[in-house]
């Protein structure tokens, strides 16, 4: 749950962030120096057309039409409320607006960190293997923020004796226990055991200390959709099959281990350095079984399904709404249900039918309206051929899943990545904070520890693993 919140900026301030980054001229094309002119991108072969420069009296200042609602997209919910009175209480469950301490000018590491690199809480009922072969906060390096939520910061870290760079995902507890969210975070931890898919971020250890969890993933630095959403306006229909194609296979190899992510949004999704979708962020994640249904109140309002807004119940239906909304978004610039407050976009959600554009292929309108059907028993993928009523559509004839799964498809769109350090594709407002630990403004109160068996290495591939 790491929001891009440093993204929303006015259109000013945001062209001065993006003037080295955007793929749109700062002047006369005809008045352009030479040697710029070499150094120019051009994806509109893959991307939709770029978006329009108004002209200005001053042609120096960068004018940047960004898609309308990537600036103003609301956070992720967790709470119980229903429909009818979610309203008035909205403001109280969004957790990206929960209040957070950021680091406190530039210092050094100081006493507190030492002092808790060193307590590192034991997990008494942990194989042996695992305590043998544990880490702690001092096996790492931390290099740089590169995100930051409401209970977390990630820190791009490498592994002290080795060149490995990873994503160190750290919790204070402080925090969950105050919005009494244990439970939300042991999910992600173990989820996230059982998860070993090729478009999904890995989770290679998990670690406590006295005041925070921590879990180490992949380090996957291509940007986020969000973020490429945010540069690009749209997609092209063939990149947005591929990309919604890995998408699809990531979130059924999910529903088939009994898992539902609920919380489906470009910021959530991943691009790696060869331009595959990795899915991340289980924190709003749950564990189902066929026969239940939730009723929390949890996503994005602009992703949320009617189910959810309404507080009638969910199962895994839910996600394929959200991937309907990733689709049109994607395809459009925006999500379909916008504007207002979120009262507003709630009501439409649940009453408002689909627009969609008439320069989309026919198949995409199908594939949208079965993804986007209101009643959750008759949505795509809901039925009892699950997934596979989805890969079967039409818009994904060219699609070969099994070559598209073995990451044999290359993408036609490759993020500039220069190694697996660069941080150039994460937001500057993370990148440029110092890279030390928060002191937490309080120990955690409670009598017992509710993360109790947390430590996890994951084990060697198999081709690895040699017999003893």
């Amino acid at each position: 749950m790491v929001a891009s919140q440093c993204l929303q900026v006015n259109g000013k301030s945001m062209g001065k962030m993006f003037r080295n980054q955007v793929l749109l001229p700062t002047g006369l094309p005809d008045s352009l120096p030479v040697d710029h002119v070499e150094l120019e991108l051009d994806f509109s072969d893959v991307f939709g057309p770029a978006p329009q420069v108004p002209s200005a009296p001053d042609m120096n200042e960068l004018v940047y039409d960004e898609p309308e609602v990537i600036c103003s997209r609301s956070h992720s919910l967790v709470g119980p409320s229903s429909f009818t009175s979610q309203s008035m209480k909205l403001s109280k469950l969004t957790l990206h607006e929960t209040e957070y301490d950021l680091v406190e000018g530039v210092r050094t590491i100081g006493i507190e960190e030492v002092e808790e690199s060193s307590f590192v809480v034991n997990d008494d009922d942990v194989s042996g293997s695992v305590k043998n072969n544990s880490v702690g906060l001092e096996d790492f390096e931390v290099l740089k923020v590169v995100g930051q939520g409401a209970f977390a910061k990630v820190y791009q870290v490498r592994k002290n004796g080795s060149s490995e760079i990873f994503a160190m995902k750290v919790m204070r507890k402080d925090k969950i226990f105050e919005q009494d969210h244990a439970e939300y975070m042991k999910a992600e931890r173990d989820i996230l055991t059982k998860i070993d898919h090729p478009f999904i971020v890995q989770l290679k250890y998990s670690f406590q200390t006295k005041y925070r969890l921590f879990l180490v993933l992949d380090f996957v630095n291509g940007g986020h959709l969000f973020f490429q959403l945010y540069r690009q306006g749209l997609f092209r229909e063939e990149l947005a099959r591929f990309y919604t194609a890995e998408i699809v296979s990531a979130v059924s190899h999910l529903h088939a281990n009994g898992i539902m992510h609920r919380d489906l949004k470009p910021e959530n999704i991943l691009l790696d350095s060869e331009g595959h979708v990795m899915l991340t962020d289980f924190g709003l994640a749950k564990q189902f079984d066929e026969n239940t249904r939730s009723n929390s109140i949890c996503g994005t309002i602009e992703y949320m399904s009617p189910e959810i807004v309404q507080g009638r119940g969910h199962d895994k239906a839910a996600d394929w709404w959200s991937v309907g909304i990733l689709m049109y978004e994607m395809l459009t610039g925006k999500p379909p249900y916008r504007g207002g407050n979120r009262q507003k976009i709630q009501e439409k959600i649940v009453k408002d039918k689909i627009k969609l554009p008439a320069f989309l292929s026919s198949e995409a309108h199908s594939l949208l309206k079965g993804l986007l059907q209101k009643e959750s028993g008759r949505r795509l993928g809901s039925g009892t051929g699950g997934s596979d009523e989805i890969k079967s559509h039409r818009w994904f004839k060219s699609i070969n899943w099994k070559k598209l799964e073995g990451r044999e498809i290359k993408p036609s769109f490759v993020p500039q990545v220069a190694g697996k350090q660069c941080i150039a594709n994460f937001e500057e407002c993370w990148t440029n904070m110092p890279p030390v630990l928060d002191s937490p403004a309080a120990s955690p109160k409670c009598d017992e520890n509710p993360f109790k068996n947390f430590t996890y290495v994951r084990p060697a591939a198999l081709f690895l693993q040699t017999d003893e």
